[in-house]
């Protein structure tokens, strides 16, 4: 009973529940079936309050930055409400883009044309204007560096008479921050512990038509180190073994790069030493009073902290090998900030990426870091068409392509012709920097170049062949290089009516005559000897050891190459062959670079057996000239064959040469630094010598002397030649003299002046006058342009 007298009473709100639920969705259906009737009449309320609908977004008057880079900047779009706001706010977008390039005068005015079916079209339409550079650069509170040495650091300079040729006068703030990190490493690598840059103000001047940049800092005193001490925390690392790590000593200027390259040795050193969570730490006690900073590297026990993961981002060409293998770290190892960061800056000298940026985040443990590598690819590849001229090859021309970032696999390819007065040629190369995931540059050369030589030795020659290189750097200095050549020679002499050579061997109907086929130019006859065809096989070493501070425009640093080749496994050579060139560039006063150079070769003919003294074919001698002593001419100094009256021409080579260089750089007065116009003054000395050919020839019949068995080679009427006289003489050549020197944008272009100081002057005749006389050339240009 208590049962059927509670049932009811609970069920009965249950009931009104239900019908009370079922009202309230009804009208709840009710309601938004109102809403929805309600809801275009809405909508199209709210579209014509907004605007009429976008039908397209056009963009005219552009021929300077593509539409496509605009159109990725608009939020104006198709298939919107006409927004006055945002349109506005394009146009100042667009103005930031064209100011970007180097546009700050561009107009931009936007436009709505109503269309026919109540839509309309939005125009931005684009008067460009001139191009608006940076107008000038100015430096306040620099005292110690002059104004132009910092606008020579920086990679934004001044709108000038070139600017037609360049962009890097286009005022970008991204470059404009880089610049002064390179006026603050540069400052720090000249001594100025103290520099900071106080400001940076960027103002665009209307009147001036460009940018007026302002770079305020605060130098300080320049600081020279003092005492430099090594501090080892560890028992394993002894601290005094450490010390031909440091790239600083006691008593030099103080060289924040110095100090960072000490610091990537020594922990280079220790870590090899199985101490992998070891960290060098630079300290640095100033004392104003002395200008000194006396300089400490603490080696102490870092945290145990391992790599987790490498995460490279932002790569879309670039393969992920390749940035990962500019790491000397690898997931798994112990985690040091050193490597990390030198990663990073071989990462930026790849010169593939625009912007390169290296952080960290915790990892899954407290010992673990994640590494992340965020990387933005830039174009890598290059279409050059060059020209230029130069006394000794004439005009000439080139016409290459180039790669550096091969299929993004950091591979180096270059495919280039050329096409001159006096020589044209095709060559290809191709370059894996990481030869079998080592670093290890391996290489391929392959070449075939015409050279026409007749100006100075009455011979054309064609060689055609190619290289296999290996390059592994020793240290950051020093590197060596494993080669082998293959390639064969053609010389041949010309025998025409332009060029008459040979025609004492062959006469040339209509031209040759018994008076004449010596004075019009007859090649030598070891020239002669050695025409056709031969092969030289050859393997050789470099050795390179480079500090230069620069190799674009060195001002401190040495620079030396020698050079090893070993001709004779197969082919027709057999010599070896050893060359040096060294070059010491300092800087003497702001701009003022003095360079002393020293060059050097010798080559020996080598027999069958390896025995040293056998004969050597004339392409495989020596041959100089302004090269080794300025103000003679290309073949102009060194033996040559007197025994015709074609002696002057008859450059037959030698086997040893050296010389050394002194000169003086500087900037000409009066003219802006950036133009690259400097001048240089020069004194040259060396000398060739040594002809190591063969001087009798199997010509048949007369009666000549054997000059080799002590007679004299004389020629007799009307039997043939079969000797030649050599005039070989090592006397110094020495010449001075004045240069242009131009780092234009089309390429550097070279102007010289010598004058020669002594020179062979050769052989006196019975008449009086002389043969095989050095030929001198006062003036020597060199030029190339790309563009």
């Amino acid at each position: 009973m208590m049962m059927s007298t509670t049932t009811p009473r609970r069920k009965k709100p249950a009931a009104t529940a239900v019908i009370a639920m079922s009202a309230l969705m009804a009208g709840l259906t009710v309601a938004d079936s109102a809403l929805a009737q309600r809801a275009p009449q809405t909508s199209r309320r709210a579209s014509a309050a907004q605007g009429p609908l976008i039908n397209r977004v056009a963009i005219e008057g552009n021929s300077k930055v593509e539409k496509a880079l605009i159109e990725g900047e608009l939020q104006t779009r198709a298939r919107t409400p006409v927004n006055q706001a945002a349109i506005d706010a394009d146009v100042q977008r667009i103005l930031e883009i064209y100011r970007r390039t180097g546009r700050g005068l561009a107009q931009v005015t936007p436009r709505i044309v109503d269309l026919p079916n109540g839509r309309v079209d939005v125009v931005y339409t684009i008067v460009e204007g001139d191009k608006t550079g940076v107008k000038e650069i100015r430096f306040v509170g620099n005292n110690e560096i002059s104004a132009g040495r910092l606008r020579g650091v920086m990679q934004t300079t001044e709108t000038n008479i070139l600017s037609f040729l360049k962009s890097s006068d286009v005022y970008d703030p991204d470059r404009l921050a880089n610049d002064l990190e390179l006026i603050r490493r540069y400052y720090l690598k000249n001594g100025y512990a103290d520099f900071r840059i106080v400001s940076s103000d960027v103002t665009f001047d209307a009147s001036a038509g460009g940018y007026i940049v302002t770079i305020a800092v605060e130098e300080g005193p320049q600081y020279r180190v003092g005492s430099v001490s090594i501090d080892s925390r560890i028992p394993a690392v002894n601290a005094e073994a450490l010390r031909s790590d440091l790239s600083i000593s006691s008593g030099s200027v103080y060289n924040a790069d110095a100090v960072e390259k000490s610091v990537q040795a020594v922990s280079r050193t220790v870590a090899r030493q199985g101490n992998p969570f070891v960290q060098v730490r630079p300290v640095g006690t100033r004392d104003p009073s002395t200008r000194t900073v006396n300089l400490g590297y603490v080696v102490e026990e870092g945290p145990r902290i391992y790599i987790e993961r490498i995460n490279i981002r932002g790569n879309t060409r670039t393969r992920d090998y390749v940035i990962r293998r500019e790491f000397d770290l690898g997931e798994g190892d112990a985690y040091n900030q050193v490597f990390v960061d030198r990663a990073e800056r071989r990462l930026n000298n790849l010169g593939y990426f625009k912007r390169v940026r290296i952080s960290n985040e915790p990892g899954s443990s407290a010992d673990r870091v994640v590494v992340n590598v965020d990387v933005e690819d830039q174009s890598t590849g290059a279409f050059s068409v060059s020209g230029g001229y130069s006394t000794a090859d004439g005009f000439i021309g080139e016409v290459s392509v180039s790669e550096t970032n091969f299929l993004g696999r950091g591979q180096f390819v270059r495919l280039a012709g050329q096409l001159g007065q006096r020589a044209h040629g095709i060559d290809f190369s191709f370059t894996e920097p990481y030869f079998l995931g080592y670093r290890v540059a391996a290489g391929i050369d392959l070449f075939s170049k015409f050279s026409d030589q007749t100006r100075y030795s009455r011979y054309e020659n064609r060689m055609t062949g190619g290289q296999l290189r290996l390059g592994l750097p020793m240290t950051e200095e020093f590197t060596l290089t494993a080669r082998y050549s293959l390639y064969q020679q053609e010389l041949t002499i010309p025998n025409d009516e332009d060029k008459p050579y040979n025609d004492c061997s062959f006469p040339i109907p209509g031209v040759t005559t018994s008076t004449n086929c010596l004075t019009n130019g007859e090649a030598s006859l070891a020239i002669k000897e050695s025409q056709g065809e031969t092969i030289t096989s050859l393997a050789g070493l470099t050795f390179n050891y480079n500090t230069l501070d620069s190799t674009r425009d060195p001002r401190n640093g040495f620079y030396a190459e020698v050079k090893t080749d070993f001709a004779g496994l197969g082919g027709d050579s057999r010599y070896f062959r050893a060359t040096g060139d060294a070059r010491y560039y300092y800087e003497i006063l702001e701009d003022v670079v003095g360079i002393a150079r020293v060059q050097g070769g010798h080559i020996i003919g080598l027999g069958d057996n390896g025995g040293e003294g056998a004969d050597l074919r004339i392409i495989d001698h020596f041959f100089m000239g302004p090269s080794l002593v300025r103000g003679f001419a290309t073949n102009g100094l060194g033996p040559r064959d007197i025994s015709s009256p074609d002696a002057n021409a008859n450059a037959i080579g030698g086997t040893t040469y050296f010389g050394g260089s002194l000169e003086v750089q500087f900037p000409i007065f009066g003219l802006p630094r950036d133009l690259g116009l400097k001048g240089a003054v020069f004194a040259d000395a060396g000398t060739l010598y040594g002809y190591k050919g063969p001087t009798q020839f199997d010509i048949g019949g007369g009666s000549i002397l054997d000059p080799d068995g002590g007679g004299v080679c004389e020629r007799v009427a009307g039997e043939p030649q079969d000797c030649i006289r050599v005039l070989d003489s090592d006397k110094i050549r020495s010449s001075v003299g004045a240069s242009i020197l131009w780092s234009s944008p089309l390429g550097p272009i070279r102007f010289d002046y010598a004058v020669a100081l002594s020179k062979e002057e050769g052989e006196v005749q019975a008449d009086g006058t002389r043969i095989g006389g050095d030929r001198t050339q006062a003036f020597r240009f060199s030029g190339g342009t790309r563009f």
